[in-house]
């Protein structure tokens, strides 16, 4: 990685710092809104379908480009999913539920939206976990099988939004238009 590049991946970095800085700024100068702890949960929430669709859109961006350059932040990318994802799950559990683990527990039985929340936040652990290149040299070509459960997370994440919206699903449509697009590309890619 040449001194351009370095820089630049800092500086990718710090943006995508953008959602903690925001919703401190919310915080501090007390904009929030009736409910800040949904408001909360649903800013997280939002933001780490943002970076699942911005990871899936390094490969298409790749081929479009014929550049390699893009895979460079894949990685980070992918890891700011998993961040956001826990501070997503972590606001649900701490803030909205004071971790009682058995109203938890019931929630997860009782709304679908909630189990396949959770479900996506364990499947992404495994993709942290094993993020790093060491990981990668010790599973081999199991590394990117495992990491092929983005795609099954990325329509989770999708569906956690649809079924949590009760009235106007604009938004949770636009992310699954999104995401269905990124997919399109990468079997489109891969038939080629």
């Amino acid at each position: 990685m040449n001194y351009n590049s370095s820089y630049l991946k800092k500086i990718v970095f710090m943006v995508c710092l953008w959602p903690i800085i925001s919703i401190g700024f919310v915080f501090f100068t007390n904009s929030f809104s009736a409910n800040p702890v949904n408001e909360i949960i649903h800013h997280f929430g939002k933001w780490t379908l943002i970076f699942i669709c911005l990871t899936l859109s390094i490969n298409p961006l790749r081929r479009i480009t014929k550049s390699n350059n893009w895979l460079i932040y894949r990685k980070m990318l992918g890891l700011f999913v998993f961040f956001y994802a826990s501070i997503h799950l972590l606001s649900y559990a701490g803030l909205d539920h004071h971790f009682a683990w058995n109203i938890i527990l019931e929630d997860i039985i009782q709304h679908r939206y909630v189990l396949v929340g959770a479900t996506a936040w364990l499947l992404l652990l495994p993709l942290a976990i094993t993020s790093s290149q060491k990981m990668k040299k010790i599973l081999k070509h199991n590394w990117i099988k495992l990491h092929r459960l983005v795609y099954i997370i990325a329509v989770l994440g999708v569906l956690h939004y649809l079924w949590l919206v009760k009235k106007d699903l604009t938004q949770p449509m636009l992310y699954a238009a999104i995401i269905t697009i990124l997919l399109l590309f990468r079997i489109k890619f891969k038939k080629n």
